[in-house]
Formats: C-alpha cells, structure tokens, sequence
C-alpha cells in the first residue's frame, strides 16, 4: 500500500491549493453575502484541468482517476470555499462526467464531454423527490411511453443549481414499481434542458450552501426523446450508483478540506489572542484537546476517502468505505468549524472571520447527499451482516 503521492499528483494539488487561494475566503464570503453563483471561480478550475481529471483523453479529459480528482478538491476547498465547492465538482465531473464518460453513448460524449472539461456545459442531478428522499428506489417522476420516445412527469425537491445548469440528468421510473418483480428494474436516466417545455423551478430558502441555489423542479408532460436516455432503458439503477457513489468520493474530499481550514483558522487566530496575561490562547488544552480531535477524526476521514477513490480506479468495490469515510468526515467538519467557532468565542460568530459560513455550509452533509443513519444502516448490513430493519 502507497502512502506517498507520486510527482505528478504532487504538482496537481500544487495547482489545485493555488487556485483555491486565489478564490480565498474573502471572495466565498461575498458570494455568500449576495448569493451569487462561482462562475469565474469555477471557470478558473476547468481552465487549471482540474475539472477534466478523471474525463477521458480522447474527449478533453487528463484520463486520470477518482483519486486525482479527491486531492484536488481537498486542495481546492482547503484554499477558503470549504465544503461548498465540491458540490460544483458533484455537478459536473460526477452528475455529468461519470454518468455520460461511463453511460453515455458516443454521440453524448462527443456532444457534451468537451464542453464540460472547458466549463462550457454545465449540469444539475434530479433525483431526490418530496415522498422519496434517501429512499430513491420509491421515486415516482415516471415518463410514459410515447412513440419512440416518453412524456415525463414528477416533482422533484433540493435539486442544486438548476438554474445555471445546461443539462438536468433526471431520475424517473419508466415502469411503475407494482409492476416490477425487482424495485431495481424499471428506473431510466434522462438528460433534459431545464428550459424544456414542461420544466418549471422555484428556488428553496435555506441556511447554507448560498453561492449554489436549491429549487423545487416540476416535470409536466416534458417530452424526452430516445437520444436523451443515459445507459439503458428500465436499467438505470447500476449508473444512478455508480453516480451517487463517486458522489461519496468528492462529498468527503471536500468536508477534508473544511477540516483543514477551519483548524488552521482557528489556530491562527489563537496564536495571536492573549486574554490572561501573555500566553495565547493557542496553548490552553481546553482550545487544543476539540481542535486536535478533529484533526485526527479529519486525517482517518482523508485516508478512508483516498482507499475508496483507489479501489473505484482499480475497478474494485469501494461503496463501503466510500460511506465510511463520509461518515467520519461530516462528523470532522462539524466539530472542527463548531470548535474553531468557540476558539474565537464571539470573533467565530462574525461573518468576516469565515468560520460561521463553514458551519453553516457544513452542516448540510450530516445528512446529504446520504444521511448518517442511513450510512450506519449500511455499515451494520453490509459490512457488520445484520438483519435489514427498514
């Protein structure tokens, strides 16, 4: 096993920490502010390669993996995002890259592939439904037979980005679930334009994540045509995991990188805080025992993440420690950005210090894009081999 990176990936997260700092916190804060979207941040990735990583060569990629692509976030975010820009790599190189580089016919990889490397094309995932959360075997958007192709209907909920998005992988049954032996069987992958007649958005109101917009979608009678169906007819369920899946991957990465920014925030500003007497605050166990957990429940995060990243690009299962690791690291972030928080007692409370954003962004993945009860349900059935209770 090989702990050491190589030269080449060296210089990748080289790249990546440079990008990330120079969109430090002070530009993240003011998106925040203005709920604006990082479009000349994200730009400046694709631009750097660093979107392209894992796409293939002969489509504009580097050929790269999942492992590449989990350094460079970590980098990225580390930089002054924090948790939220992952969330532009689950959109794009995942929700786009994986489901169509994997999936994808030629003639979709051609179209589409490109763009997406050069930050042309961007996209959004619609999977998550009001009566189906964590449970995406109960979706209920189903696309009806038409012709040759479908008229597709549903609602879906917590759907990042749509509005900058230029394609929309949707989530639907094209066979009902009472009509299936299997609930697996049945599910189809969609690419639809959020601007297609019959797609409607609304923007959700929420703590967080406010550089990148939540809406509600509503599918009336959208009309989806034989070249917008991503792998196979009724047989989505395989790609729809293999997306959620790398979804992991880059989630954890990014929630790594909240960790080590957060903890050097905190620290920073200890090193330079004196109240009683001339010793900082940095030196007071009561400030380092929180700050030095989290590091290490952080550091198993990273490890546990870059195993999972590994095994994907060896073509091995990696669903169990792709959960474990984002386990840990939700936990990690939450602790690192409450602790850095009560490091600089009212100073963390005050946006300029940037700690109260990383909680509030943070604080999203105790229970996205998995929940932690779902993920012990996991760990207890599949690695522990107890009885499935729900």
């Amino acid at each position: 096993m090989e702990f050491r990176l190589s030269e080449d990936q060296r210089l990748l997260v080289e790249t990546a920490r440079k990008v990330g700092e120079r969109f430090g916190s002070a530009y993240w804060r003011d998106l925040d502010a203005r709920k604006a979207y990082p479009a000349e941040a994200w730009q400046a990735i694709c631009d750097a390669g660093l979107c392209a990583i894992a796409l293939p060569e002969e489509h504009g990629g580097s050929g790269l993996g999942m492992l590449e692509m989990a350094l460079a976030v970590e980098a990225l975010c580390a930089g002054g995002a924090g948790s939220t820009l992952a969330q532009l790599f689950m959109l794009n190189p995942i929700f786009g890259g994986v489901s169509i580089a994997r999936f994808g016919t030629p003639a979709q990889k051609r179209a589409l592939l490109p763009g997406l490397a050069r930050g042309e094309v961007t996209f959004c995932m619609a999977l998550t439904e009001p009566d189906a959360g964590t449970n995406s075997l109960e979706v209920r958007s189903f696309a009806r037979a038409e012709g040759d192709g479908w008229r597709l209907n549903g609602r879906k909920v917590w759907i990042t980005a749509v509005p900058q998005a230029t394609k929309m992988l949707v989530v639907a049954r094209t066979r009902r679930v009472e009509e299936v032996q299997r609930r697996t069987h049945g599910i189809t992958l969609f690419l639809v334009e959020p601007d297609r007649p019959g797609v409607t958005h609304s923007a959700i109101e929420k703590l967080g994540t406010n550089t990148l917009p939540s809406s509600s979608v509503f599918l009336d009678e959208v009309r989806v045509e034989p070249e917008d169906v991503v792998g196979r007819v009724d047989e989505g369920w395989p790609a729809l995991l293999e997306v959620l899946n790398t979804e992991r991957i880059v989630t954890t990465a990014g929630l790594v990188g909240t960790v080590e920014l957060a903890i050097r925030l905190a620290v920073d500003y200890a090193r330079g805080r004196r109240v009683f007497g001339a010793t900082p605050i940095a030196a007071y166990q009561g400030l380092q025992f929180p700050l030095a957990q989290a590091h290490a429940l952080g550091e198993a995060a990273r490890l546990l993440n870059r195993k999972a990243a590994a095994l994907c690009d060896l073509g091995e299962p990696y669903g169990s420690p792709a959960n474990q690791a984002k386990l840990l690291a939700a936990q990690a972030a939450a602790q690192a950005t409450e602790r850095a928080m009560q490091t600089m007692g009212g100073m963390g409370y005050a946006k300029e210090f940037d700690v109260e954003r990383l909680w509030r962004d943070a604080r999203l993945f105790r229970f996205a894009p998995v929940s932690e009860e779902m993920v012990l349900n996991y760990i207890a059935v599949h690695d522990l081999g107890m009885p499935r209770g729900y």
